[in-house]
């Protein structure tokens, strides 16, 4: 009897204790004045209305190309409606992942100008970046397919990516990310169509056309690096200064990348799998902003330039910024094929 007693009384106070705990709340009040106070409803359409430069310093894109971008993704994007609540539009998500790319700022941060549940923002940034570079990729992203289109680029390298490879182990070495990324593979199989060797100028000498690179990767007679050291001859030096200057086309467009899109000034604290797809969208909103609006996008005095006139380098605003670009990767030793070095001998004299 007593047995069954204190079974009745340890059920009553867990019944007790369940009534008392507090029921876990659906929405916050606050977060339920999307359609009130969000940054979407206020400040957005304040500064379409008003101030169009902030609001293209606000999300890099200015209105048309805002609406042109958000009527290409709104069918991969857009949720509907529940009798429960009123999902996140396409413009939201949109914008959210607009600003998020441009400042790189934390989920609760996002969430208290939007409205918008931390949770459901870490899903909306990743399908959306996917979704952006869905769309903008087969116009804005792609290498070259013809002999042609190669030589154009040769001649006009203006700071777009052609080919993106994300997603290597950080502990992997320089040379062996080269080594795995397709892009070699495509180059030793001929597979990119690229244009036959041809006379350098002022010359009866042919050379290859070539990538350049620097000492992080392996000389190849397709992919030209400097000399190691200082060099021992002004020739050496010469080539390894101008090489070093065509290079400056990549590191300005890595410096660009990481000034307009400051999401990449400190570790992405998602997926591996979202943080390609966070790069890739920014990779494409990159060449997308450089054809469409390269004026306001990278004005003359934002990237390094040289004044060939009197050798000096005048240094881009962009590097007010700190840490613009990459770090430095290290140089790799490594033998070389003879051809490799001809192709490079050609090149220094």
């Amino acid at each position: 009897m007593d047995d069954d007693y204190a079974a009745a009384l340890a059920l009553l106070l867990l019944i007790k204790k369940k009534q008392q705990k507090k029921k876990r709340l659906w929405s916050r009040d606050w977060l339920k004045k999307r359609s009130e106070e969000s940054v979407q409803f206020r400040l957005f359409r304040k500064l379409k209305a008003q101030d169009p430069d902030t609001l293209r310093q606000w999300t890099r894109l200015n209105d048309q190309q805002y609406q042109e971008l958000l009527c290409l993704v709104t069918p991969l994007i857009e949720k509907q409606n529940t009798n429960m609540r009123q999902a996140v539009t396409a413009a939201e998500r949109l914008t959210l992942t607009l600003r998020y790319l441009a400042t790189g700022e934390c989920y609760r941060s996002l969430s208290c100008q939007f409205r918008i549940s931390h949770n459901l923002i870490s899903s909306i940034i990743p399908a959306v970046s996917k979704a952006i570079y869905q769309v903008l990729q087969p116009l804005y992203v792609k290498l070259p397919s013809t002999t042609e289109e190669w030589q154009k680029v040769a001649v006009d390298a203006d700071c777009k990516f052609m080919y993106v490879d994300v997603g290597a182990c950080g502990r992997a070495s320089d040379g062996g990310v080269w080594d795995k990324c397709s892009l070699k593979q495509a180059v030793e199989s001929s597979l990119l169509n690229m244009p036959p060797a041809e006379n350098i100028p002022f010359t009866n000498r042919k050379c290859p056309f070539v990538f350049v690179g620097d000492d992080a990767f392996p000389l190849k007679e397709y992919l030209m690096k400097p000399y190691p050291g200082r060099g021992e001859s002004t020739a050496t030096r010469i080539f390894n200064y101008r090489l070093s200057r065509a290079r400056r086309t990549s590191e300005n467009a890595f410096g660009i990348l990481a000034t307009r899109f400051q999401v990449f000034r400190a570790p992405i604290r998602t997926t591996p799998e979202n943080v390609k797809a966070i790069t890739m969208a920014a990779v494409a909103l990159h060449n997308y902003l450089i054809e469409t609006s390269r004026d306001t996008y990278t004005p003359p005095d934002f990237i390094d330039r040289e004044d060939i006139s009197i050798g000096r380098l005048n240094r881009g605003q962009m590097y007010q910024h700190a840490s613009a670009g990459v770090e430095k990767l290290h140089a790799i030793g490594r033998g070389h094929s003879n051809l490799a070095k001809q192709v490079q001998r050609v090149f220094q004299q």
